[in-house]
């Protein structure tokens, strides 16, 4: 498909450490087979603005580069979001990097499926390779299962909650689907997030099971509990 017939797709990329990853990033979306496309960089009032910088100045395929004071990544993405003017969002975090067809294939998902308001696919986290599970409303309401890195129709988009610090995806997932908006999935895994970015602090399930009483696992069940309340779900019920 020509660029010009294609629906615009608005990358947003809010960026505050890992400046050395973004590089790598820009790369894999320059290079995706879906070409019509607008980039957009937060810069998130990043200790490491200049590298920042350095790195913008060697990519021309930036449409925008925003700097603001650090507010967190849900007020970047937000802010990124205002300045957007595609009809189809995807917002990338910067130690994500995609493969060169992921655009289309969430593009042709939603095209097949015009009553999903998102589509979603497999990522990989260093070794582990978290899949794409069907898309299931009861599971959503259970626990996260579908990354912030998922193409998104800007209509249905209900903005992210500056508040909230962790589980901002699940957060908005859970808000479409209150709006009765609901996803769909690629089988596919086609972006990989590197092992030092945002999603390090990942661990094992055994982990959780074994360390409740870790700092790392009541900081995490603590989060999980905020967003059950917030969405009013009973833990377990998926209701």
């Amino acid at each position: 498909m020509e660029r010009q017939k294609q629906p615009l797709v608005s990358v947003i990329i809010p960026v505050y450490t890992r400046a050395h990853l973004l590089h790598a990033c820009l790369l894999s979306i320059a290079a995706q087979t879906y070409r019509n496309t607008q980039v957009i960089v937060v810069n998130d009032g990043s200790p490491e603005s200049d590298e920042v910088k350095r790195i913008v100045a060697q990519h021309p395929e930036i449409d925008r580069y925003i700097e603001q004071e650090n507010g967190g990544a849900p007020r970047a993405r937000n802010r990124g979001f205002e300045v957007a003017t595609g009809s189809y969002l995807l917002f990338c975090d910067a130690d994500a990097v995609l493969e060169p067809t992921m655009i289309a294939q969430c593009m042709r998902a939603l095209d097949q499926h015009p009553e999903a308001a998102y589509s979603y696919c497999g990522m990989k986290f260093g070794w582990k390779t978290f899949a794409a599970l069907p898309f299931d409303a009861t599971r959503l309401r259970l626990f996260n299962y579908i990354h912030v890195s998922s193409l998104i129709r800007r209509e249905a988009f209900p903005g992210f909650d500056p508040e909230i610090k962790r589980f901002q995806d699940w957060d908005v997932w859970l808000t479409m689907l209150e709006k009765g908006h609901r996803g769909v999935a690629v089988p596919d895994v086609l972006f990989t997030v590197a092992t030092k970015g945002t999603m390090s602090k990942w661990l094992p399930s055994w982990f959780y099971r074994l360390f409740p009483w870790s700092k790392d696992v009541r900081a995490y069940r603590a989060a999980q509990q905020h967003i059950r309340t917030k969405h009013h779900l009973r833990v377990g019920s998926g209701s």
